[in-house]
């Protein structure tokens, strides 16, 4: 953490990832409090207990006020996005964020299907062989919370926000496509998209230009 005094900057990572990637992407913010979070079951921050999104952000709230702080600006990539809507900061910046279902490909439906109709045998190798890349090697707890969050509809929140958003999105998204964006920005009244090359990580080498977006939209507040 750096606090110089200036305004809170939370940055909240996407499902399967840490700490150390949106580090790796903003650090250093010269001149803000800049906060760098592990949420529950991910990096260094062990979790055994089945959550929900909601529990997510009752969390990260509790880990604010633990520092005597407040969500003033939140930046969510992805799974950290709903995250971070919940938290109602005065500027909400998303970065590819989940929460708009998206269709699953026959190949998907098909192994799920499969994988549905072997549980019953009940064997242990079966998680592992036929679950998503992002639940692989997951305790039992976070294997159920993953069911619970993967495929939510957050709609409704995004609608109900009404402070500032900045969305910036990769135009060659797979995971998170760009119609998710424009859904999500017709939903918000005060948002933006600001559409960039890359994919589901494209923020990784555009941190500081984001950032100017994001300073200049918090001057404005």
């Amino acid at each position: 953490m750096v606090d110089n005094g200036e305004p809170t900057l939370l940055f909240l990572h996407g499902w399967g990832s840490s700490k150390e990637l949106m580090r790796r992407a903003f650090a250093p913010v010269d001149g803000w409090c800049s906060l760098y979070l592990d949420l529950p079951g991910f990096g260094k921050s062990p979790n055994d207990s089945v959550l929900t999104t909601k529990d997510y952000a009752g969390i990260v709230q509790l880990f604010l006020q633990s520092l005597d702080k407040s969500s003033q600006i939140v930046v969510g990539h992805s799974f950290g996005g709903k995250v971070a809507t919940l938290l109602q900061p005065k500027l909400l910046v998303l970065l590819s964020s989940a929460g708009i279902p998206v269709a699953k490909p026959w190949s998907v439906r098909a192994k799920i299907g499969l994988y549905k109709a072997l549980k019953p045998f009940g064997a242990k190798w079966l998680r592992e062989l036929f679950v998503s890349k992002d639940a692989k090697g997951m305790n039992e707890a976070m294997y159920e919370t993953f069911k619970r969050v993967v495929d939510e509809d957050f709609s409704d929140h995004f609608a109900s926000f009404d402070k500032d958003a900045l969305l910036f999105w990769g135009k060659e998204d797979r995971a998170t496509p760009l119609g998710c964006a424009q859904k999500i920005a017709s939903l918000m009244p005060n948002s933006e998209l600001v559409v960039m090359d890359g994919d589901h990580y494209f923020f990784l080498d555009k941190g500081e230009e984001i950032m100017k977006r994001v300073k200049e939209r918090y001057e404005k507040l």
